[in-house]
C-alpha cells in the first residue's frame, strides 16, 4: 500500500510539473513574440497605432485563464472545490444505502 501511496503521490507530482512548465512556455511565447509585434509595430510607423496592443490583449486574455486553472486561483470550481464535493457527494450516497 505505501508503495501505490509513493507512486500516486510521484505521478500527481509530475502532472503539476507538466502543467507549470506549459503555463510558463505559453508565459515566455508571449512575451517573445509581442515583444517582436512591438518591435515591427515601432519601426513601420512609430506607434502612430499601435496594433501589437490588440495581439497583446487577446494572447493575454488566455495567459490570464490559463494561470487561473495553473494557479487554482478559480474561487468557485476551483480542486478544493471539487474535492469537497466529491466527499458531500459521497457522504450522501454512503448515508442513503445505509439505510436500504
Amino acid at each position: 500500500m505505501e508503495n501505490s501511496d509513493k507512486e500516486n503521490k510521484y505521478i500527481r507530482a509530475r502532472e503539476r510539473v507538466e502543467e507549470l512548465k506549459k503555463f510558463y512556455g505559453n508565459l515566455t511565447s508571449y512575451v517573445l513574440v509581442i515583444s517582436g509585434l512591438a518591435l515591427i509595430n515601432y519601426f513601420t510607423n512609430h506607434f502612430a497605432y499601435a496594433w501589437f496592443l490588440w495581439a497583446a490583449f487577446g494572447w493575454g486574455i488566455g495567459i490570464v485563464f490559463h494561470a487561473i486553472k495553473t494557479f487554482d486561483l478559480n474561487p468557485f470550481f476551483g480542486k478544493n472545490w471539487e474535492k469537497r464535493k466529491i466527499e458531500e457527494i459521497m457522504r450522501d450516497d454512503e448515508h442513503q444505502n445505509k439505510w436500504k
